[in-house]
């Protein structure tokens, strides 16, 4: 018996851009993350049979492989032969059926047993005999899930599940996704521009820019050392700056104005580098990499304030919701190993 795996490797011309997308998925879920309009549902309606590539294949490995789309060998499995479960932005309920209709689609008439099962493991005991329109944005997406897991698909494709939620539902649905997809035993692959849920879901993760993929690798790796300047915007660090290069261990920000020591040697190709607003810390005058907190302004959120310095650069410090005294310290600093080196 071979490994289990998901293989994608794909070329399709757009109107903007030439999508070329080549990944393999051993286990877990996967998470493609980039901007609006870069090609991340579009590899997933690859993936599903909706949309059918220029060139190459999508092939599925579970106790055998078996191949969904091959250009040179001219197979494109329909979508209804692929075993793929996909969740639209939508949900795309039918209108007219009811929950358990709607989760019973794909399950066969005898089977009221898997039918009643979904109903309790999303919690939509009493909801049976209701339509989508009597339903929460909540409860429709517990009633999507329910009907693709009930015919046992080898892999789900989620696009952009919470985009249209208030920040309430999409964070009590996350950890609703998260422990449905726990004990889902084949592949899924989300599709996001924001960057927590890619963290939250995601073993491995794809960035995306113009339909071209500029990193690939372990979700937690890709977060500590993005090492190009967009895949660190994208994985949220907020404060990226050019650089000039002083020594093997020193350099100077130019949009900033400070001269920075860092722990790793930089390497000529080196152009910018990165700083997350979470990692400065009150310092000494005498510190390493300090940094004059004078004119430095500040704004109140519920859990953290936002501190702007003079030279622009960002500072996030958590803080309680009844706390709304804060005295920004004299001096900052950031440690030399949470500098993060990035080429262009």
């Amino acid at each position: 018996m071979s490994g289990k795996s998901l293989k994608v490797s794909i070329q399709k011309e757009l109107k903007e851009f030439d999508l070329v997308v080549d990944f393999e998925l051993k286990k877990g879920c996967l998470g493609i993350l980039g901007p609006s309009g870069c090609g991340k549902s579009m590899t997933l309606k690859s993936i599903a049979g909706i949309v059918t590539p220029d060139e190459g294949v999508i092939s599925l490995t579970v106790d055998e492989e078996r191949t969904y789309f091959d250009s040179n060998k001219k197979i494109n499995l329909k979508p209804q032969k692929r075993n793929v479960g996909y969740l639209f932005q939508n949900y795309a309920l039918f209108p007219n059926m009811t929950v358990e209709e709607n989760i019973a689609i794909g399950v066969s008439k005898d089977d009221e047993k898997t039918v009643s099962e979904m109903i309790k493991r999303f919690h939509l005991e009493g909801l049976e005999k209701r339509y989508p329109r009597q339903l929460s944005g909540g409860q429709q997406q517990r009633v999507a899930l329910a009907r693709i897991l009930a015919y046992g698909p080898d892999v789900i494709l989620l696009d952009e599940p919470f985009s249209a939620m208030d920040t309430f539902l999409k964070e009590q649905l996350r950890i609703e996704l998260v422990n449905s997809l726990k004990d889902f035993d084949g592949f899924s692959v989300l599709v996001t521009h924001n960057r927590d849920e890619a963290f939250q879901f995601c073993d491995e993760l794809i960035i995306l820019d113009k339909g071209k993929i500029i990193a690939k690798g372990d979700t937690y790796e890709l977060f500590e050392n993005p090492k190009r300047v967009q895949v660190a915007r994208l994985t949220g660090c907020k404060n990226i700056s050019k650089i000039e290069i002083i020594d093997d261990y020193h350099l100077k920000s130019i949009d900033w104005g400070v001269t920075f020591e860092v722990s790793e040697r930089i390497s000529p190709n080196i152009t910018h580098i990165g700083i997350r607003a979470h990692d400065f810390v009150p310092a000494k005058k005498d510190d390493v990499n300090v940094l004059d907190t004078e004119n430095a302004t500040k704004l109140e959120m519920p859990f953290e304030w936002e501190i702007t310095l003079a030279n622009g650069l960002w500072w996030k410090y958590d803080k309680q919701i009844r706390d709304h005294e804060f005295v920004i310290p004299e001096y900052l600093k950031v440690d030399p190993k949470n500098i993060i080196l990035l080429e262009e």
